[in-house]
């Protein structure tokens, strides 16, 4: 290993198969530059440059990789140079020169290295990552379910839809996605879940965009972490920790911090197991939010009587609402909650129901806290309306565990709004997704009205074809209140269905 001042700065002695790098430092990717290393070394039967020189290029972001044949004599023979190239339109990563004639390598160093940093900036500011937390999104697809039968019904246009909701995720987080990468394989890699080769790829195409962060679009062992950290040289957050790290980002009140919390230290607790007590290398999922770097040093008694103290707050926050739901049901106020996948419009059609100002956003889990509202009916009758947190697939079980106390609402509720976005190809795929959530949360009984949302993106003829394909549901934009009749008259038949449905006039002097 030699530093641009031409140091030696390491010797590595190895066998003829094999020779092993030490675990080089790897330099900040905010500096957008190479390491400033580059690595010189032999090769004793004329071969190649190889996949693993080539690999430590991406790994160790070496400034270039110089392999020196050595004759039977023992004098050196013809040489092979490689180096990175910067992210360019024909997808080339890996520039090799060569063979080149002993002494004759006639290359200024210093110009050539100067000029390849200051154009791998250039194409991180044009991917939008001019220093920021970039990030690859990784999926892999195994052929077989868990059953040892072929997917059914499987394509890979739904392995792109689930990397565009992953690619959303990873934008309601606030980082920069530079690229994503999916691979179908007969069954998962044990260490790395996609295939060694192609993990070396990404690795590769990492260095070139300057991505700091690879996300699986899977839960990953802390095993599988570990292992795939160590092979790439990047950060891994997994899809319960980057769906964490959202929820942590958005809670406000005590109530959604505590329960955030209470999840990440629950995730974090097993995956201390391996590391003993240095813990530098767990973070708070993206950048360094979460529990806190003070929190995630502390020993697992410590993290353990955290939890305890934090499911105590919860315990507490139950009975608080408990009280709440007690004090309604004197009043007997049906309850309705809106329920859905996450980002369908399910805030957006509680202020317009209520002319409330709820926030809301074009992002997933914009809402965490629960909102509740008032909703006056014709002939004096009136509803409790209640928001409730976004459903997501594959949602983490220590996420959904701490949000019981919230998701306690819905034992209340007489009916529920499934609020669905009408406007997807995979519409169908969400439905399932929610009904599935509410069946494991045994909410099986309570009465649900599917609401189709966002029909103003509809093309013509589309909310037709919706109706008969959903006969049952009801189609509208949360932005027209003009649409919401149909929804009204819904909701009152079923909240009461032994009264006649209010008149339209009725219906106008509420604005509806």
């Amino acid at each position: 290993m030699v530093n641009r001042r031409g140091k030696v700065t390491a010797v590595v002695v190895g066998e003829a198969r094999e020779l092993t790098l030490p675990d080089l430092p790897r330099p900040a990717l905010k500096r957008l530059r190479f390491s400033g290393l580059r690595h010189l070394h032999t090769h004793l039967k004329g071969e190649a440059i190889g996949e693993d020189d080539l690999f430590a290029l991406a790994r160790f972001r070496l400034d270039l990789v110089l392999a020196v044949s050595v004759t039977p004599e023992g004098f050196p023979g013809p040489s092979l140079l490689a180096h990175l190239l910067p992210d360019n339109p024909v997808g080339k990563v890996f520039e090799v020169y060569g063979p080149i004639p002993a002494g004759q390598l006639q290359m200024d160093f210093q110009e050539l290295i100067q000029a390849l940093e200051e154009e791998l900036a250039r194409s991180r500011r044009a991917a939008g990552n001019p220093g920021g937390e970039g990030v690859i999104l990784v999926k892999a697809v195994p052929e077989a379910g868990r059953n040892g039968r072929r997917r059914a019904g499987w394509t890979s246009a739904s392995a792109e839809e689930e990397l565009a909701e992953l690619e959303e995720l990873a934008r309601s987080a606030g980082v920069v996605v530079l690229d994503r990468f999916w691979q179908q394989r007969e069954k998962y890699h044990s260490r790395f879940l996609v295939g060694e080769g192609k993990l070396r790829r990404i690795s590769a195409r990492a260095m070139q965009l300057g991505a700091d962060t690879l996300i699986y679009d899977h839960e990953l062992t802390p095993a599988q972490v570990l292992a795939i950290e160590e092979s790439s040289g990047l950060k891994v957050v997994d899809r319960p920790q980057l769906i964490m790290d959202i929820f942590a980002q958005r809670a406000r009140t005590r109530e959604g911090k505590i329960q955030v919390e209470l999840a990440q230290l629950r995730y974090l607790l097993p995956r201390l197991v391996g590391r003993g007590v240095e813990m530098s290398r767990l973070t708070g999922g993206i950048g360094t939010r979460g529990p806190g770097e003070t929190k995630l040093e502390v020993d697992r008694r410590k993290i353990r009587d955290r939890i305890h103290h934090l499911e105590r707050d919860i315990g507490q926050i139950r009975k608080g609402r408990a009280t709440r739901r007690v004090r309604r049901e004197r009043r007997e106020a049906p309850v309705v909650s809106i329920v859905g996948y996450t980002n369908t419009g399910k805030s957006t059609l509680l202020n317009a129901l209520t002319n409330s100002q709820v926030a809301v956003a074009d992002q997933m889990f914009a809402t965490l806290d629960p909102t509740s509202r008032r909703l006056r009916f014709p002939r004096e009758r009136e509803i409790i309306i209640t928001d409730t947190v976004g459903f997501i697939r594959d949602l983490p079980k220590d996420l959904l565990a701490a949000f019981r106390a919230t998701l306690e609402e819905l034992t209340d509720a007489d009916l529920f709004l499934h609020v669905a976005d009408a406007s997807i190809p995979n519409l169908e795929r969400q439905v399932q997704t929610v009904e599935q959530l509410l069946k494991e949360l045994d909410f099986t009984e309570t009465e649900s009205l599917l609401v189709l949302n966002k029909a103003d993106l509809l093309e013509e003829g589309a909310a037709r074809s919706l109706a008969r394909r959903y006969p049952e549901a009801v189609v509208i934009s949360a932005l027209d209140r003009a649409t919401f009749r149909p929804l009204l008259r819904a909701m009152e038949d079923r909240l009461w269905p032994e009264q006649e449905s209010a008149e339209e006039t009725h219906w106008q002097a509420l604005g509806f």
